[in-house]
């Protein structure tokens, strides 16, 4: 068998690192090859944390299309596989090749603006807010066909590996990550006679494009959050957001059942 090489990532807590260390001699044990850095060549990247740490992974390293699997040692670890007590399991089906790859489609936002254009890749959701202590009024259009004008805290974009998050404390729907779809969630809306805002979420199919533009001046000024990052812009003429081509390939086992972790997870 040829030896397949390994990157680990980890977060620093001091769980996590003790894990690592037992993992990198097991690994090597085994006949895989633990490298230092996340290469082309890279077969396999294990992230040692938890679902934050392997958000935090995708975004430093541009989001690889290397096959990745998680050691669960936070605290919801939804994307995270294997716990740590099961570590001889993993590696042993992995060797053997009993697994299959799951591909997890991301969200894109594109950000015009007077100087420039920006964009942000998201696994999990993007949301749109104004500024912290003010409603923000947006005209909202799918497909370039407007649909509402929205006042509230802001909107939140999730796929269906981010319905579980921010999606869902908002009151969104838990989407089958077989699906694929981006699911629009209201933050806080107000309906008036001026605004007229959905007040649950609504399902888009995958080729779908929501579009944000400001109602006015005032409402310029946005923040857009990408998988709990940040950047504000002061300036933006539109934001379009949709599912992108870049996918994040996790590692999953025989006995993985996505509605069974809800049920551990959630009920």
């Amino acid at each position: 068998m040829e030896n397949k090489k390994v990157f680990i990532h980890a977060n620093t807590t001091e769980m996590s690192k003790k894990i690592e260390a037992k993992l990198r001699s097991k690994l090597v044990k085994s006949g895989l090859r633990v490298y230092e850095d996340l290469d082309a060549d890279t077969e396999l990247i294990i992230c040692v944390g938890g679902d934050g740490t392997l958000l935090y992974m995708l975004h430093e390293n541009d989001f690889p299309e290397t096959p990745i699997v998680g050691v669960n040692t936070g605290h919801l670890g939804f994307f995270q596989e294997i716990l740590p007590e099961k570590i001889d399991d993993f590696i042993f089906n992995y060797n053997q090749g009993n697994y299959e790859i799951q591909a997890y489609y991301t969200a894109f936002a594109t950000v015009v603006t007077d100087h420039g254009t920006f964009t942000h890749t998201a696994l999990n959701e993007i949301a749109v807010k104004g500024e912290p202590t003010y409603p923000v009024n947006l005209n909202i259009s799918i497909n370039e066909s407007f649909i509402e004008r929205f006042s509230g805290d802001g909107i939140c974009v999730a796929t269906p590996a981010g319905s579980t998050g921010y999606n869902y404390s908002l009151g969104g729907s838990i989407v089958d990550p077989r699906l694929n779809l981006l699911q629009v969630t209201p933050i806080a809306p107000m309906n008036s006679i001026a605004y007229r805002s959905f007040t649950s979420s609504i399902l888009l199919p995958d080729n779908d494009k929501l579009m944000v533009l400001p109602c006015d001046d005032t409402d310029r000024r946005l923040t857009v959050i990408f998988d709990g990052r940040l950047s504000e812009y002061d300036d933006v003429i539109s934001i379009t957001i949709g599912l992108s081509d870049r996918k994040v390939n996790l590692v999953r086992f025989d006995n993985a059942d996505f509605w069974e972790k809800v049920k551990g997870k959630f009920l």
